[in-house]
């Protein structure tokens, strides 16, 4: 049944995972009208509970569920379905920290004095599965008013002058903007007409769950092989890496198969006597041309898609989320910069491409050969090290990420540091309603009097902190990227020719030279 759906949505959102959701909410908290279109009628499956739907959270993730009031839910909800303790990365005496194609490096190995822009304190990743995700981010966007319409997905769109229209699900949706979260095949991008290249696959990846006539006689643990990789948790469950160039993704691969492949890449005459869960993934990398058409945007594996090791992908996709959805929205307000919007794709595109990159250095140390292997001893050497700790941790935790704001402080463009404030709040507690923020730990009368100019998008907090690493103030925008700080004097004009480079015209406000 074909029914037009009158109402002008502000955003359409594509896509109801984990990047979908965030974006929606992220949008409606802002005031924004959204509706989001799913294709799956169901969102469970069984591919998103432990342990094929565990998945590593990094320090920014981490961030913007913190700064948005969600990570406890999440902790307590995931806490609830621990990762077994047969894991073979549960099964050591050292805690780890990540690995990079499958090269562990431990916490007691970081040297996080190397990261002079973070406050002391514990870093690292936490784990939760995609199911839990999911349903705090679903509640999220319910709580908000959001309207998720599954069975949902979207089959055409036609661009306007001022609009998008939608056809999905026999449904025309119309809205001012259009977000393709709808996954690497994207129909959202495809309809756009925005390129998508990069790099084809070499291997096909399996994740599967047997049952094995003899669990004994594969070693638990990673292994590298003549034919290929696989990891090993006893008593059946199995990743493994064959170099066929992705000859069989997207398959459904029957018990026979999966043996033949198995032994194939173990070397070992295993026997699957029944195969109870079984998915495909290739390490094929590509990424859009660009992440606007218009009217219509791209965020998470739409924009970008690599193969899963070492858990990136879902961490990308959020940020892309925290990134646009502020933007976004001040867009839709009509009191963003003119610019603003794209600096989205500005900022997020080349953190995309990195990973991609590192994706594929973990592929060419992955390859079966002599060359591989050498290259494998050297890196393992490397990651042992103190200093070769550190840098895998950086890039694997996302504690590097900086976007480079023009700005010569080491803090501009990074994540501004949950600062513990005297008053017991902390900085992420004052960025959970979605506005910038201007931390003034000397409680400056003319600091205040300048955020009071932009107090329907900034806000003023005006309090000393436990540690503060050297700064007097610190202007924050809504995803947490801190846009300018000073450790002396500052100056009233360069702030507010940077607040408005970033939250648009104050109300009333004539730019002045003067000192604070």
């Amino acid at each position: 049944m074909h029914r037009p759906d009158t109402a002008l949505y502000d955003v359409i959102i594509a896509g109801a995972g984990p990047v979908g959701l965030f974006l929606a909410s992220e949008l409606r908290l802002a005031g924004c009208s959204v509706t989001v279109l799913e294709k799956a009628q169901d969102p469970h499956s069984p591919l998103k509970d432990q342990p094929f739907g565990l998945r590593g959270l990094s320090v920014p993730t981490i961030e913007c569920f913190d700064r948005r009031d969600l990570l406890n839910d999440l902790k307590v909800r995931a806490a609830g379905r621990n990762t077994p303790a047969s894991a073979h990365w549960m099964q050591q005496q050292r805690r780890p920290g990540g690995h990079f194609a499958g090269i562990q490096f431990f916490h007691d190995q970081i040297d996080s004095a190397q990261w002079p822009y973070r406050l002391s304190g514990p870093t690292g990743s936490i784990a939760a599965d995609m199911a839990s995700i999911e349903a705090v981010l679903a509640i999220r966007a319910e709580m908000l008013g959001i309207e998720i319409r599954r069975g949902c997905g979207v089959e055409t769109l036609e661009p306007s002058g001022d609009h998008v229209t939608v056809e999905a699900g026999g449904e025309t949706t119309r809205g001012r903007w259009l977000v393709g979260c709808d996954g690497g095949r994207s129909t959202v991008r495809k309809a756009a007409g925005i390129g998508f290249t990069g790099t084809d696959p070499e291997f096909t990846g399996y994740s599967v769950q047997v049952e094995l006539a003899d669990p004994a006689a594969l070693r638990p643990g990673r292994h590298y092989t003549a034919s290929g990789m696989y990891t090993y948790a006893a008593p059946g469950t199995i990743a493994m890496v064959d170099f066929d160039d992705g000859a069989f993704h997207r398959t459904e691969p029957g018990r026979d198969h999966v043996e033949t492949v198995l032994r194939k890449v173990s070397g070992i005459d295993v026997t699957v006597t029944a195969l109870r869960l079984a998915t495909t993934w290739t390490d094929r990398a590509y990424q859009a041309t660009n992440y606007r058409e218009g009217r219509v945007l791209l965020a998470g594996d739409a924009a970008h898609i690599h193969s899963p090791l070492g858990g990136q992908g879902l961490n990308l996709g959020l940020g892309d989320a925290m990134n646009l959805g502020w933007k976004l929205a001040a867009t839709i307000r009509g009191d963003a910069p003119d610019d603003l919007l794209d600096s989205y794709a500005n900022e997020r595109h080349p953190v995309g491409a990195q990973i991609l990159d590192w994706s594929r250095a973990q592929v060419a140390l992955m390859r079966p050969g002599a060359s591989s292997r050498a290259l494998e001893a050297i890196i393992r050497d490397l990651i042992d090290t103190r200093d070769g700790a550190t840098y895998f941790a950086e890039r694997v935790w996302g504690v590097g990420i900086r976007y480079d704001l023009g700005e010569s402080h080491p803090l501009v463009g990074r994540s501004v540091p949950d600062f513990e404030l005297l008053d017991g709040s902390r900085v992420n507690h004052h960025l959970r309603n979605g506005r910038g923020l201007l931390l003034d730990f000397g409680a400056n009368a003319l600091l205040r009097a300048l955020a009071a100019r932009w107090g329907d998008r900034i806000s003023y907090v005006a309090e000393g902190a436990t540690e503060r690493l050297g700064m007097k103030a610190a202007l924050v925008r809504p995803d947490g990227v801190t846009a300018w700080a000073c450790d002396a004097k500052a100056d009233l004009g360069e702030l507010a020719q940077i607040a408005t480079r970033w939250f648009g015209k104050p109300k009333d406000f004539t730019q002045s030279a003067s000192g604070v």
